[in-house]
């Protein structure tokens, strides 16, 4: 137990530059401290102490604003920036190396007794505000946007932005070594605005391309007004 709260210190100490020293960690964290609100509550779920489970969740909930349902499954090195307004539901899975920003939720679309929460795999980057809902996958490596609404599983190395999520591969975007974390959300792109650009620039050429016909046939082309 000791090993895996020192491997979260460590995790904050890597992937934010403004952790100065471990006491800082400790004392000035909330993500860190709802982890650790976490591990005491799952520690009881899993023994069937559920009300107590629960009662120290919410306890970790006042104290930190963020919300970890003691069922959910959360590997080594989780890292909860900043943090306020997250929310981690009951059948929700976190593989190791995961970072989430503040106001991200792992939400359930079910009110059935099943497993109605998404699993978020290995090293995953979740930007400030995104919404994952229902039992579905985010592929290990993968990056979701800020504000990005995800409802269907994403591949691995993937990047999501938009509402829906809209899935583009990592191929051609900036990458980091394997031993470190993308937290690049400044070049994430923007697929709405990629996919009206191609729409805009097909309109065009066919513009042209039916002017070409209309002159080669001798007709008047009348005048294009924007």
């Amino acid at each position: 137990m000791f090993d895996l709260l020192r491997q979260d210190i460590e995790a904050i100490k890597g992937r934010d530059p403004a952790a100065r020293s471990t006491w800082e960690i400790v004392l000035c964290y909330p993500g860190l401290h709802a982890l650790w609100f976490y591990r005491a509550s799952h520690w009881l779920w899993l023994r069937r102490r559920y009300l107590l489970g629960r009662w120290i969740s919410q306890l970790g909930r006042f104290f930190t604003g963020i919300e970890i349902h003691p069922g959910a499954k959360i590997g080594r090195g989780l890292v909860i920036d900043h943090g306020m307004a997250t929310v981690i539901g009951e059948t929700a899975e976190i593989g190791h190396n995961v970072t989430l920003y503040h106001n991200v939720t792992l939400g359930g679309v079910s009110l059935k007794k099943e497993k109605r929460h998404p699993t978020v795999e290995d090293d995953v980057v979740v930007g400030a505000g995104a919404q994952i809902l229902g039992p579905i996958v985010i592929g290990a490596g993968s990056r979701i946007g800020a504000n990005a609404v995800v409802v269907k599983d994403v591949p691995a190395d993937s990047v999501v932005t938009g509402v829906p999520g809209r899935v583009r591969s990592h191929a051609g975007l900036p990458h980091p070594e394997a031993s470190q974390v993308d937290l690049q959300h400044n070049v994430m792109p923007d697929v709405t605005v990629e996919m009206l650009q191609a729409l805009t620039l097909r309109v065009a050429e066919l513009e042209e391309e039916v002017a070409r016909l209309r002159a080669a046939q001798g007709m008047q082309v009348p005048e294009h007004r924007h």
